[in-house]
Parts: C-alpha cells; sequence; structure tokens
C-alpha cells in the first residue's frame, strides 16, 4: 500500500458531528476534545464489560468496553504513564476507500503525550489473526504514522506482568506475626 488518503469524523459536546475533515490536517485540539463515538449499552447477557474508569491523567471519567481495555489503561499504561498528558476514548471515525470500498474504524484510544500522539487498539490475541482485524491492522499504522504519530495495539499481557501488577496494586502482603517458640 501507499499513502492512504482519509478522513476523520468527530463526535463533539451535545452530538454535534464535525465529519469528514483530512486527517492529516485535522487540529490536534479538536480531537482532544472529542466526545466518544460509540455509544455503549448494558444489557443482560452481554458478552464484554463496559464502564467509566475515574483516570488520574483526566480528572474525569474515561470509559472502556471491555475488561481488557480497562486493564490495560489502570494497570500497565496510560493512566500511570508521566508521559501521558491526555486520553481520549473512541476518539474518532476513521475512513479512507481501500480495494474499491469505503473502509471505516474507530479507535479505542487516544493519548495525548509530551511527544507525540499516540493511537491505540485493544485486542485480544485470539482475534487479532481474523482476516477482517488484519486487515484493518494493515491500513491503520499505516494512516496513523503517515502523520508523525504512534500506532500501538494492546492485547493481554504476559502471565508474569500481570501476575506481578496485580500483586503490587494489593499492596504487600499481610501475614500474622511469626509466634514465639
Amino acid at each position: 500500500m501507499g499513502e492512504i488518503a482519509a478522513t476523520v469524523s468527530v463526535r463533539r459536546q451535545r452530538g454535534a458531528v464535525v465529519e469528514d475533515r483530512d486527517w492529516g490536517t485535522a487540529p490536534v485540539d479538536l480531537l482532544r476534545s472529542a466526545c466518544p463515538w460509540r455509544m455503549f449499552r448494558w444489557y443482560k447477557g452481554q458478552k464484554h464489560y463496559s464502564g467509566t474508569y475515574w483516570s488520574a491523567t483526566m480528572r474525569d471519567h474515561v470509559i472502556y468496553e471491555s475488561r481488557l481495555e480497562l486493564s490495560r489503561l489502570l494497570l500497565f499504561f496510560a493512566d500511570f504513564d508521566p508521559t501521558v498528558c491526555g486520553i481520549v476514548a473512541q476518539p474518532f471515525l476513521l475512513k479512507t476507500v481501500l480495494k474499491g470500498k469505503v473502509r471505516r474504524h474507530i479507535p479505542d484510544y487516544l493519548l495525548l503525550t509530551g511527544q507525540v500522539p499516540v493511537l491505540v487498539d485493544v485486542k485480544p490475541l485470539h482475534r487479532l489473526s481474523k482476516a477482517g482485524v488484519e486487515f484493518t491492522f494493515g491500513w491503520t499504522p499505516q494512516t496513523v504514522e503517515s502523520r508523525g504519530w504512534k500506532y500501538e495495539v494492546w492485547s493481554e499481557p504476559p502471565a508474569v506482568e500481570l501476575e506481578s501488577s496485580t500483586s503490587t496494586a494489593a499492596g504487600p502482603c499481610r501475614t500474622s506475626p511469626a509466634k514465639p517458640a
């Protein structure tokens, strides 16, 4: 693939939408002020776990659509990374035309840092090899990086990393003092 021409649409407060701005020139301030693109719903029996997380970085709630998204926000990256000064969930709709079809993608997070913005998608490892995901995660990084931004895909952390972080989050192990012999 050569350079990919793309547009971006942003949802603003009260549902107003700024549509089809050129990806390469859309102002970062427009993207920083975006409201989440999708509205998520809760219903009995749903397969994913959506919610809001109080972010120290944002001093506000940040939405997540799965426990994997929450774990990556909370335990490993965004909210405890000193270089991250802003977190925008589902920041925009990215559109392009590839192979004669309009392709659409809503990234999970936009991380604003002191250097360059980082666009993040969160997917379980077992879904990364699916054809549609592979295709989307093929053109998305190329599009994002054409602007000089970084692109990352977050999945489950290695088990050792997860064990280490959860024991650290739980605090020191408390045991009863040894009884004298």
